[in-house]
């Protein structure tokens, strides 16, 4: 989608203009992930208005191959509005300053995706095929696409799914929760937040989603500003479980930072990183977007995020990120503790 952000705080009813840019949590991921030096493929549908074009430039302009991605004269690219700060998960009782988000996407052009229209080859090609929930939710064609992507074939790529629950985006909110828990149960990798869990299926705590979904190899719960938690299931089917704390981080705006967290797990998942490891990246791809006012952040190079991650928990624990931290990384391998912007604090 393209995506326009408030110029100045206040109620979208009061804000008189906004800054373009681009979103959508699969492109946001494939972004993250081109940016970090992983081949990566979008495969999707956009107008030919000039939103799309927009959009095609735009990822591609990260290094994403977009050759793949369908041009619908019919329907336009989808766009949406957003306030900052949290977005609203539906719990009772939440907070009521909550960002506004409208979307008009009905109709778009991604919205008409159906299995028929997809190139198969360059969807089962892929090391790592990665959904989100906020596909399914556009249209009972773009469900039929997710059905069909989940469901258990020989020969598929690693499926990983990001529940992604957006209780303002489906048409009948009754229908999501049991829909996104069944195509969870399809993916071999499933990403969700305990708030989401909680919203969707009243669930409480990582050991209850890991319960309510056993099917997936691996399950990473992010648990906000405390940290994440991942299971992955041995050969006995009993699962390691591994927790990791996340950063202090000075927020700019909240996001985009799920979508970066699965980009930073899927990229170390792809080096075949430890699963500690893999949550740290996927902590510190967070705390890139998290220091941004859009989607997307500056990642940090690989080199600067392989030494943060390997901080022990004492100094990984007292590290503060801010604004630009990524770029004030330094030559002799000081992770740029020496800055303003990247702090190791001392108590």
């Amino acid at each position: 989608m393209v995506t326009f952000l408030p110029g100045r705080p206040g109620r979208l009813a009061d804000v008189p203009s906004f800054d373009r840019a681009i979103g959508g949590a699969e492109s946001n991921v494939a972004c993250a992930l081109a940016r970090t030096g992983h081949p990566t493929r979008w495969i999707s549908r956009v107008g030919t208005d000039g939103f799309g074009d927009h959009l095609l430039a735009a990822i591609a302009d990260c290094g994403v191959d977009v050759t793949h991605v369908q041009r619908d004269p019919l329907r336009p690219t989808g766009i949406y509005f957003r306030t900052a700060g949290e977005r609203a998960t539906g719990i009772d009782g939440e907070e009521p300053d909550r960002a506004e988000v409208l979307y008009y996407r009905a109709g778009s052009a991604a919205s008409a995706m159906a299995p028929g229209l997809l190139d198969t080859e360059a969807l089962r090609s892929a090391r790592i095929l990665h959904l989100t929930g906020i596909t399914a939710a556009l249209s009972d064609s773009c469900l039929d696409v997710l059905r069909s992507l989940t469901r258990r074939t020989p020969g598929r790529p690693l499926v990983s799914f990001d529940v992604n629950y957006r209780v303002g985006l489906w048409r009948d909110p009754a229908q999501g929760p049991g829909v996104l828990l069944d195509l969870a149960r399809g993916a071999d990798l499933v990403f969700v937040g305990e708030d989401e869990a909680e919203a969707a299926w009243d669930l409480h705590g990582p050991d209850a989603v890991r319960a309510a979904l056993p099917e997936p190899t691996t399950l990473v719960v992010k648990q906000g500003s405390q940290g994440a938690t991942a299971y992955h299931r041995r050969a006995d089917g009993t699962d390691t479980v591994t927790y990791a704390p996340a950063l202090s981080v000075d927020v700019t705006a909240p996001v985009g930072a799920g979508d970066a967290f699965a980009a930073g797990y899927l990229s170390a998942t792809l080096r075949d990183l430890p699963a500690f490891a893999r949550l740290r990246h996927g902590h510190l791809m967070a705390a890139a977007s998290l220091t941004v006012p859009g989607d997307l952040g500056t990642p940090p190079t690989r080199a600067h995020a392989d030494r943060l991650a390997a901080l022990t928990p004492a100094d990984w624990g007292t590290l503060r990120l801010g604004p630009g931290w990524t770029t004030d990384s330094d030559s002799n391998g000081s992770d740029g503790v020496r800055t303003a912007r990247v702090e190791v604090r001392t108590t």
